[in-house]
């Protein structure tokens, strides 16, 4: 089991760790500022770095599975190619040093928390999200036309009032009472460890609270320049709206 560092403080830029195993499926430790592909964010990337100093560079970060593909609760750190020598010679039990690109995880963090203000401006379920350092996705269930300058000056509002954002949690009896706080159609929040992790923006005025595991800004004024680049009808039930850095 991987400790998750990231879920209670996304601004952990690296952290020290163990290795608990290595295998076809990455770098196993015991703990991690690395964020794994879910929730429609993409995989965290950066260095393992040796007790000598030496750098291995880690492409991405995945969860890991087990024997039948169920997901376990390991995080994998998928090494990049072209380090055949040096990832030979780590084990299990080496310490390390896990850092995250944190250039890279910033524009992440700024993308995924937008994509939480698009939820207040367009109040409607969500059937599928992609978030990467480059560019971030909402594909949202409805028939009406959206406006893309309308959109892009909501954003710019919401980011100019400075919002806290605040991670928090509630219970699975809680989350079956109000079933509404889930916006996605196609990801369900996990569960099993009794409580949720949630995602608030806003105090006195709420913009946003929903059941979310990914890593997002303090405030919204964090976010900077974020605009609609592109509303695509993508079939006649879904709208997506492509956001990008100005």
């Amino acid at each position: 089991m991987t400790q998750e560092l990231f879920r209670a403080d996304a601004y952990l830029k690296e952290c020290t760790g163990t290795v608990a195993s290595i295998g076809e499926t990455g770098i196993v430790l015991d703990r991690t500022v690395f964020y794994p592909l879910g929730g429609g964010q993409a995989g965290d990337s950066g260095v393992l770095v040796l007790a000598d100093g030496r750098e291995l560079a880690i492409a991405d970060t995945r969860k890991g599975k087990d024997a039948e593909g169920r997901p376990t609760h390991e995080i994998c750190h998928l090494p990049a190619a072209g380090q055949e020598a040096l990832l030979a010679e780590l084990k299990a039990g080496d310490a390390v040093t896990a850092r995250v690109d944190w250039a890279r995880r910033h524009r992440l963090m700024r993308f995924h928390t937008t994509t939480h203000l698009l939820c207040n401006l367009v109040p409607q379920l969500v059937n599928g999200c992609s978030i990467t350092p480059d560019y971030a996705r909402l594909d949202f269930n409805m028939t009406d036309p959206l406006d893309k300058e309308a959109l892009t000056q909501g954003i710019a509002r919401l980011v100019a009032a400075a919002h806290p954002v605040a991670v928090g949690s509630i219970t699975d009896e809680e989350l079956d009472a109000n079933p509404a706080l889930v916006k996605s159609m196609s990801v369900q929040p996990p569960r099993g460890t009794g409580r949720i992790r949630t995602i608030r923006i806003g105090t006195d005025e709420q913009i946003d609270f929903q059941p979310c595991g990914g890593t997002h800004v303090a405030n919204t004024a964090e976010i900077g320049a974020v605009v609609v680049t592109k509303i695509e009808k993508k079939s006649a039930t879904t709208r997506r709206v492509v956001l990008g850095f100005a």
